[in-house]
């Protein structure tokens, strides 16, 4: 097993391959998406001895969250092709200005250098992190759990094949196989080495980053997603909403884990929130989502009643905080609460409530009519994503290749002195 400093070492020394091969770029992801068709067998050959080594451990929603399929790793390959059809944002002139004494300044897209990302469950961040990277001219480091470790492994190892088809270095994505907290600490304390860390999993993993890191570090992921529904919510486009955003993919950050509704039509719509959910699903064979309902909700419809904690958790399963509020500006006020700064909802037909409901909810993501599930990199045009950025600096939101670059100014003169 290599040492974790020696992969962070081969991957910022390989970086500077990249500096002479930028037109090289998109052809390397089209040979890294060939090879993750190619290697689709042993890719799900390893998915399927970290599954049942998983099975003991884990429940059937986090199950799905580290199961390849050939169709998703047939999407993981059309994703890096999406990635290669992108824009380059490397050497992209964002503000150029001319100066009275004759001095060219440009502001110039640049990459960080190393990223190097601590991930959790999912094997198809192993290509995204590793082709955003590469599109974005940065060399990366992979650190995944040890419940996917044969799967991201194998992935890694197509990308590398695929680099080294391109003529590229297989350095340029380093992995590593040490999964114990002491190379995630490595990784965390690379001053000098590592430009850039993102955690991508669990809460308790993005605190411990954000808390640990000496390294700049990016807080992601931690997703308590609410939908309010208003007093004038089409309530027929509404059960279709919630129904999507909770129990499409409940195991993802985007998840609903909150509903919020208007007190005006909480008698007529929560019975027919609960025929949609709990009911209907059950007899299409479908999880029922369980309802966690605060005082006012309880008085309408059957359901757990929900702890203190219920609206801070986030569950990643198929359940659901309900409470009842009295107005806009109560539910912004329980968003303000309890929201991480994810994805927050309004369901309404009052021009005047979105308004102010996208004006004063803080988050990264506010949505009018539709589902929390689309905050994702793809969703959002972005070929696919680093991870959800919940904080405000550097960056915010789904974070793709534009997310991946600083900048740097470049001036041009002919001789001026000051």
């Amino acid at each position: 097993m290599k040492a974790t400093h020696d992969v962070i070492l081969e991957a910022r020394n390989a970086r500077s391959a990249l500096s002479d091969s930028r037109a090289r770029k998109n052809a390397a992801l089209e040979r890294i998406a060939c090879r993750l068709l190619s290697e689709t067998d042993a890719i799900l050959a390893a998915n399927r001895l970290d599954l049942e080594a998983a099975r003991d451990t884990y429940g059937s929603v986090m199950l799905d969250r580290l199961t390849l399929t050939a169709e998703r790793i047939a999407a993981m390959a059309q994703g890096v092709r999406e990635v290669a059809a992108l824009p380059d944002p490397e050497g992209r002139v964002l503000r150029r200005t001319e100066r009275p004494n004759g001095l060219v300044i440009e502001k110039t897209s640049v990459p960080l250098g190393l990223v190097a990302i601590i991930y959790e469950s999912r094997p198809n961040v192993t290509s995204d992190a590793a082709v955003l990277a590469l599109k974005s001219g940065n060399a990366v480091v992979l650190r995944g759990g040890r419940e996917a470790f044969r799967s991201n492994r194998a992935i890694v190892q197509a990308i590398r094949l695929g680099l080294e088809d391109a003529g590229l270095p297989a350095a340029l994505v380093g992995f590593v196989e040490d999964t114990s907290h002491d190379s995630a600490n490595e990784l965390m304390e690379a001053v000098g080495l590592v430009d850039l860390l993102i955690p991508r999993g669990g809460a308790g993993l993005i605190r411990r980053c954000v808390e640990c890191a000496r390294v700049p570090c990016i807080q992601t992921g931690t997703g308590i997603c609410h939908v309010y529904v208003d007093e004038s919510a089409d309530l027929t486009m509404a059960l279709d909403v919630i129904e999507n955003a909770k129990a499409s993919r409940p195991s993802v950050c985007n998840a609903e884990e909150v509903l919020l509704v208007h007190r005006a039509v909480a008698a007529r719509f929560l019975p027919r929130l609960r025929e949609r959910l709990v009911t209907q699903r059950a007899q299409r064979g479908l999880t029922p989502v369980e309802l966690r309902l605060d005082a006012d909700a309880a008085a309408l419809i059957e359901g757990t009643p929900a702890a203190e904690t219920d609206f801070d958790t986030e569950f990643l399963d198929y359940i659901l905080a309900v409470a009842v509020v009295d107005d806009t500006d109560a539910a912004i006020a329980h968003i303000a609460r309890h929201s991480t700064g994810h994805s927050e909802a309004i369901l309404t037909q009052t021009p005047a409530h979105a308004e102010r409901f996208t004006a004063l909810v803080d988050a990264a993501a506010v949505y009018v009519n539709a589902s929390t599930r689309f905050t994702d990199g793809g969703e959002f045009g972005l070929g696919c994503e680093m991870g959800i950025s919940t904080q405000k600096l550097h960056a915010r939101g789904p974070m793709g290749l534009e997310e991946l670059t600083t900048y740097k100014y470049i001036v041009r003169g002919s001789g001026q002195t000051r």
